[in-house]
């Protein structure tokens, strides 16, 4: 960097009071600060772009290799769910290396089965039911109002309010 000291500041400023006039001398000063500060601002977005630019390539570098490894998990997936699939209709079919080919068309259907009407109905009906009870017209401060104590009394207060009429009148404790 440039090493520009106080002394060699004075020296600036005395040769431009010379040159350039008492007159213009402030008008110069704040148009070079101006420009200065302009040139600042103009280098600082040069920078922040070239490093966003950067973060960018490094994103997308990021993301080539995610997206190429979740392929990989894909496939592995995919080929042991055949191959498991595969050994067991073989299974099923008693080792006969003839009829898993056959029964390999069939296979899909066998082991993704849809849970029975039944079920599907119930949940169904469970589903509507609670989706009800969420958008009923009855006003949601209502709902979180019912149910509640409206005012909290202390225990010896309760005794008190419900105290038989004739008990309060006994001798004390001791």
């Amino acid at each position: 960097m440039i090493d520009i000291g106080l002394s060699k500041l004075a020296l600036i400023g005395v040769v431009a009071l010379v040159v350039i006039g008492p007159e213009r001398l402030p008008k110069v000063a704040r148009m070079a600060g101006t420009l200065f500060g302009r040139a600042q601002r103009y280098i600082n977005d040069v920078k922040s772009e070239v490093s966003r630019e950067i973060e960018l390539d490094e994103l997308r570098k990021m993301q080539k290799d995610v997206e190429q490894a979740a392929s990989d998990v894909s496939g592995s997936i995919h080929k042991s769910m055949s191959d498991t699939e595969a050994s067991l209709n073989d299974a099923w079919n008693g080792g006969d290396g003839a009829a898993a080919g056959e029964s390999a068309a069939s296979g899909a259907s066998t082991w993704s089965r849809t849970p029975s009407a039944d079920m599907l109905s119930i949940k169904a009906k469970a589903f509507r039911r609670k989706k009800l009870a969420r958008t009923t017209a009855v006003p949601s401060w209502y709902k979180h109002q019912s149910g509640r104590k409206t005012r909290v009394i202390s225990a010896s207060a309760r005794v008190a309010k419900y105290r038989p009429i004739g008990a309060g009148k006994s001798a004390g404790f001791f």
